[in-house]
């Protein structure tokens, strides 16, 4: 297994950059702040951004704790990479990453400055420090269960081929928990109003009685009370009812919804 490196400060743009090194050296997983990411997708780690202090970022980075390093070990084990890109402030963090999951030594060191100008760096740095931002390999809907609540821009990348073809790419723009910028929240009644919207593009849908969202640590769960038409398959029009309010509150707001509660309240002859 070919093991390479991407090193570069805080806030270069080595998220951004990773993906297309990663491609050019045929290298099929990235290791970015205690994710295992393979073809866009998050396949093993939690992320260094869910942390609440910036100390605890670096650990979880660094796969310190024991049960997250297994998880990722195994996850390594069963997928057999034929290479791996780890992500890395310095050549000291990308060794103990390379150790912690016994998967080194590492082969070629690529720096950040290798493969962006000075311009493009200070960009991103600006991003990180005035607008606390971060780019993650990884398309917004892959990060929704792990980013639930937090602000998330997906940023499209187009690139031209060398067969003039147009390649578009999605990378996810998050703000993390310990940024000093704070974080973003999104109301319950803005969640309601986008409940009800939805309920009633559901034909058979006569009235919605009640709305509740209850949060939790990792996302959502929607209870509400509604009213049919008689004459409509009850259970069926309930999952499409469901259906329909997760896919647009998912879609308007990136929350994580662990569940929708519907009641029938009574039917009426329309």
């Amino acid at each position: 297994m070919k093991v390479y490196a991407l090193i570069g400060s805080s806030g270069t743009g080595k998220s951004y950059r990773a993906m297309t090194l990663a491609h050019e050296k045929k290298l099929d997983y990235i290791i970015d702040d205690g994710l295992l990411i393979h073809e866009n997708k998050i396949v093993a780690g939690k992320s260094a951004k869910r942390e609440a202090t910036a100390v605890g970022a670096v650990k979880r980075a660094l796969f310190a704790s024991e049960e997250h390093r297994k998880l990722v070990q195994e996850a390594i084990e069963r997928l057999k990479p034929k290479g791996i890109l780890i992500l890395g402030t310095s050549d000291r963090m990308v060794e103990k990453i390379a150790s912690h999951l016994e998967i080194g030594p590492i082969q070629q060191y690529v720096f950040i400055e290798e493969i962006s100008t000075e311009e493009e760096r200070r960009i991103a740095q600006k991003q990180r420090q005035e607008l606390g931002k971060h780019v993650i390999p990884v398309p917004t809907f892959e990060i929704k269960e792990d980013f639930s609540g937090y602000f998330i821009d997906p940023l499209k990348i187009l690139r031209r081929r060398k067969d003039n073809s147009v390649h578009i790419s999605e990378k996810s723009v998050v703000r993390p928990t310990f940024s000093y910028l704070g974080k973003y929240t999104i109301s319950d009644k803005v969640i309601s109003d986008l409940v009800y919207h939805a309920a009633y593009k559901v034909i058979g849908t006569y009235k919605i009685s009640k709305v509740d969202v209850v949060n939790h640590p990792n996302g959502i769960v929607i209870h509400l009370e509604l009213v049919f038409a008689y004459g409509n398959p009850v259970r069926e029009l309930a999952k499409l009812v469901q259906r329909q309010i997760k896919e647009e509150v998912e879609y308007m707001t990136a929350l994580n919804i662990l569940g929708i509660n519907v009641t029938i309240k009574s039917l009426v002859i329309i």
